[in-house]
């Protein structure tokens, strides 16, 4: 019996191509279904370097490329032109790693003119001089490519080669190239060591390769793969993500990281149905992250991943604000949220009545209120502290410049007042909601088996409190997920200090699936190269980050107006669309609501459809930076990236106030910069009009 399988590849090609074309596939992927394969013509190439390689007519323009597995077993690899069709058959070899017991899948055409190009040894030492053959051996590395990887010198020379190569061999070169030692680099990949690998069991080493080769189940499965796949593409994860995922237990809290694109919320999404298919009846999981927008995204994403409703049914999906008000309010609470007008009145006359400083040029002034509010929320709130007593004790590590008793009774009085008044008004903020919520849970039993969170690096520690009354301390309890990069809020928090404590059980991901190797490139130049502190106190860096894929160079465009910048934008967004890219693949990411306002209704009077979650409108997502986190899109266009713009005026404490709050007020500029360039898969286009922002790193760099 025939069965065709989908290479993870082909679904994105697959989204990329005309609706005719997608329909011709339809139709010769129905014939496999109906094992009527045999007269879909699977054609052998003349001087292919692969003799397992078929190629299969879609339509006059179009071919298929197929992979034979054995045992009636094929796996479609992609659709392309016919010319390109042929090319990509002739060119690949396909392999089994020797270490991982994997599908591999090489340019070996591309490797022989590399190796043609590159002949003699570098006259000032290789990039690798360090690694022996037996080390590249142990790391999976094919012994063949051995003697071409001895000349390689350069960072840039690997990157050329690194494409031609197979996909675990290539994340593992790169990992060296990128600071990573031999150790490292195994550490990675030491949990999926298979014995016994038979190198010419093509279909054993497909079946090991979840995250590349897809078997479908049956009819209705590979139909709902092709309805969205995009979608699907996403819940691929790759094996260093899965043994993450899918570890038995973990003894407590288990902490990832890693930056953007390197999978941690896909991760966290397969270790929230894998515990709860096992979770005995009457127990859930809750899966939680920052924002109501990327908990929306995660609902979206677990239907996708899962379709038995007993199992979604154990998993709660929501923000932490909103589980902190709806335990606030069923604890019979009287629940009103201050919105964020009301809470910047409030701090303004805090501000103008409070205490005043002497600032570096020598004159007296008074805190600024986003001075007070930075306090009352790092300081006060994140510590629990409720009296001046407490305050004065209190560590303000963190805050830059210190405060003389004296001033700190002063803050001390404006923050109270501001409290007060919120108080008189019967309102909260969500930060006091989570340590309402928390207080109420204290009193009675955890409510969940497990929890997973997603972003964590943007969560108060009060937020942190809540998270952890709601599970019991124990195996399996926590399954955190941050990026300390990615930090476009205020918070920092020492997690071991809130009784969460990860050590020995933190583990982080260095390779970007998402992002080309020059959309990453570029985003990483935005940020400042420092290393960030992490959840578990230490500091995290960049080191060993790297993309797999190569794509096209990110295009800046600079207009006259702002008026020229929608007129091209317009244009751009059209040309996705025409080239069939799916309208919900497609986002825009901007600095402000203003504009959101604006480009939304410019792209509707251009009739582009533009997504309205409220009215359930499908279509190209437009949106502020901070609500692009946690999404990915095929094609993302930033745009209005001025200097007037970007960093926001009213994001940046004043220098002369507080050096040191307005060194982190543009650090955290730049993380929303890096977080939303990071947002895109494929393409990347950025424009401004007049002078561009400094933080954009084409800007005069």
């Amino acid at each position: 019996m025939a069965e065709l399988a989908l290479s993870r590849d082909f679904l994105p090609a697959y989204a990329r191509l005309q609706r005719r074309v997608r329909r011709a596939v339809d139709a010769a992927i129905r014939k496999f279904a109906e094992h009527t394969h045999a007269g879909l013509h699977l054609e052998k190439l003349t001087g292919a370097r692969d003799p397992n390689i078929r190629t299969i007519r879609i339509d006059l323009s179009y071919r298929g490329v197929v992979l034979a597995l054995g045992e009636e077993r094929y796996a479609l690899l992609d659709v392309l032109p016919h010319d390109d069709a042929n090319a990509f058959a002739v060119s690949r070899r396909f392999t089994v790693n020797q270490v991982l017991g994997v599908l591999e899948m090489r340019d070996q055409e591309g490797i022989e003119e590399f190796a043609r190009a590159e002949t003699s040894a570098p006259a000032g030492g290789g990039l690798f001089d360090h690694v022996t053959t037996a080390e590249f051996v142990r790391l999976g590395v094919d012994v063949d490519l051995v003697p071409l990887l001895r000349v390689i010198a350069t960072v840039q020379q690997l990157e050329s080669l690194a494409g031609r190569l197979p996909e675990t061999q290539r994340d593992n070169l790169l990992g060296l190239g990128a600071g990573l030692t031999v150790d490292e680099v195994w550490a990675e990949q030491a949990d999926r060591i298979v014995s016994g690998v038979d190198p010419d069991d093509l279909l054993a080493a497909a079946r090991r390769t979840p995250e590349r080769i897809a078997f479908v189940s049956g009819p209705m499965e590979l139909a709902a793969i092709l309805a969205h796949p995009f979608d699907v593409w996403r819940t691929f994860l790759h094996p260093t993500q899965r043994d993450i995922a899918y570890r038995e237990t973990y003894s407590g809290p288990a902490l990832v990281t890693g930056s953007a694109g390197t999978g941690k919320t896909v991760t966290g999404l397969h270790r929230a149905v894998f515990l709860a298919e096992r979770l005995p009846e009457g127990e859930k999981v809750l899966l939680t992250t920052f924002t109501r927008a990327l908990a929306d995204a995660l609902t979206r994403q677990l239907y996708r991943l899962t379709g038995d409703p007993a199992v979604r049914a154990r998993i709660d999906v929501t923000s932490v604000d909103r589980l902190a008000y709806e335990i606030v309010a069923r604890d019979g609470g009287r629940v009103s949220v201050a919105d964020s007008e009301i809470v910047d009145q409030l701090w303004q006359a805090a501000a103008k009545a409070g205490p005043t400083f002497v600032n570096r040029a020598g004159q007296v002034t008074t805190f600024s209120p986003a001075f007070l509010r930075h306090e009352w929320e790092q300081v006060v709130l994140a510590q629990g502290l409720t009296t001046l007593d407490g305050y004065h004790a209190a560590s303000r590590k963190g805050r830059g410049a210190g405060l003389r008793a004296a001033q700190r009774a002063q803050v001390w009085a404006a923050i109270d007042a501001f409290a007060r008044e919120l108080t008189k008004r019967r309102l909260r903020t969500h930060t006091q909601l989570a340590d309402d919520a928390a207080a109420i849970l204290r009193r009675s039993p955890a409510r969940y088996r497990h929890v997973v969170v997603d972003e964590g690096q943007d969560l108060h520690p009060a937020q942190w409190r809540l998270l952890r009354a709601l599970v019991a301390p124990g195996p399996n309890d926590m399954f955190l997920l941050a990026d300390p990069h990615q930090r476009i809020y205020d918070s920092h928090v020492s997690l071991a200090q809130l009784g969460i404590e990860v050590r020995g059980r933190t583990r982080r991901l260095t390779v970007n699936y998402r992002t080309t190797h020059e959309i990453l490139d570029l985003s990483v130049r935005v940020l400042s190269g420092d290393a960030a502190l992490g959840l578990d106190g230490q500091d995290d860096t960049l080191r060993g980050y790297r993309s797999t894929t190569r794509g096209g160079v990110p295009e800046i465009v600079v207009a006259d107006s702002r008026d020229g910048e929608c007129e091209a934008l317009i244009e751009r967004v059209g040309t996705w669309l025409e080239q069939g890219v799916e309208p919900h693949a497609i986002g825009v990411a901007v600095r402000t609501g203003q504009l959101v306002k604006a480009i939304s209704r410019i792209l509707g009077e251009a009739h582009i459809d533009v997504a309205d979650d409220k009215r359930g409108t499908d279509g190209v997502r437009v949106a502020t930076m901070h609500r692009m986190k946690g999404l990915e899109f095929q094609c993302l266009a930033v745009v209005g990236l001025d200097a007037g713009v970007l960093p926001a005026p009213n994001a940046l404490t004043s220098a002369a106030e507080d050096p040191h709050a307005h060194r982190q007020d543009l650090q955290r500029e730049r993380c929303l910069l890096f977080v939303a360039l990071t947002r895109a898969r494929d393409v990347l286009y950025l424009s401004h009009c007049g002078t561009p922002s400094p933080l954009l790193p084409l800007a005069g760099r």
